[in-house]
């Protein structure tokens, strides 16, 4: 065989390599997007239907709205006195102060207290229900619910669907409040803003929907948390190595997809605008 032939079936051998392993991964792209299609389907069917558990599922507003309250109202609190700051520096430049007021609300209601308050609960609830429940899955508690006739989807992933739903737009609406609240006070005592002005250019341009779309969002990205850290628990390897990348997984995905839903929510409410 001559060389050229050698290297044209050196190059025709890599190619070949390369198409299989890219086949290999989009064959099991698309699987585990079938597997988690199927897992949410199971997960929301039994979101409504009986029978409930209504204890779980306060246990798990508690655990996923109320013991939030503080890492999220941190986080608001200082993005929007950070936002204040950052606003007034480059406004100055211009001499447009005055919309330091209207920049801070529309961007703590629209944008920012959602996804920061779906990232921080993310590192936090996402974690500890991936950690939980693929805990469960290695110890073989998940079978044994099975065995004692007790579905896993209504006992374990219903209510953290139901609970993350319902508390994250919770979250948000008082994320916002505490945010808006974090610029007004750097706008009043850091910056010399006069109060009454501030807040009436904070009300002048605020519409109903900046906060309902807010909101939406919020729903969207709280159903995203519970149901990632639910599905890579409940999928979770044996032994403490698949606990972790449990764990792990839940968080990333979670805080990914959080970001690529913002983006086509705000293109379905603001579109136009």
């Amino acid at each position: 065989m001559s060389l050229s032939e050698q290297q044209s079936f050196s190059v025709v051998g890599y190619s070949q390599v390369f198409l299989q392993k890219l086949g290999s991964a989009a064959l099991g792209f698309f699987a585990a997007v079938g597997r988690l299609a199927q897992f949410t389907g199971h997960g929301v069917s039994h979101c409504f239907t009986p029978p409930f558990f209504p204890r779980l599922l306060l246990r798990q507003l508690i655990d996923i709205g109320y013991y939030s309250l503080p890492v999220v109202g941190l986080t608001t609190l200082f993005t929007g006195m950070v936002l204040a700051l950052q606003s007034y520096s480059g406004f100055s430049r211009f001499s447009a102060e005055g919309a330091i007021a209207t920049v801070v609300v529309l961007s703590i209601t629209r944008e920012l207290s959602p996804v920061l308050a779906g990232l921080m609960v993310a590192g936090r609830v996402g974690a500890s229900i991936a950690a939980e429940i693929g805990t469960m899955r290695v110890t073989e508690q998940i079978d044994a619910l099975t065995t004692l006739s007790t579905n896993p989807y209504k006992y374990l992933i219903a209510p953290r669907l139901i609970a993350g739903t319902l508390m994250l737009p919770v979250l948000v609406l008082i994320g916002d409040i505490i945010g808006v609240f974090g610029g007004y006070i750097v706008s009043i005592y850091s910056l010399g803003f006069i109060p009454e002005n501030y807040l009436h250019k904070t009300w002048e341009y605020l519409e109903r929907m900046d906060v309902i779309s807010g909101l939406w969002k919020a729903a969207a990205f709280g159903f995203i948390v519970t149901l990632m850290g639910c599905y890579h628990g409940f999928n979770s390897e044996r032994g403490a190595q698949g606990v972790g990348a449990a764990t792990t997984n839940a968080v990333v995905s979670s805080s990914i997809l959080i970001l690529i839903f913002n983006y086509f929510l705000t293109q379905v409410f603001f579109t136009g605008k």
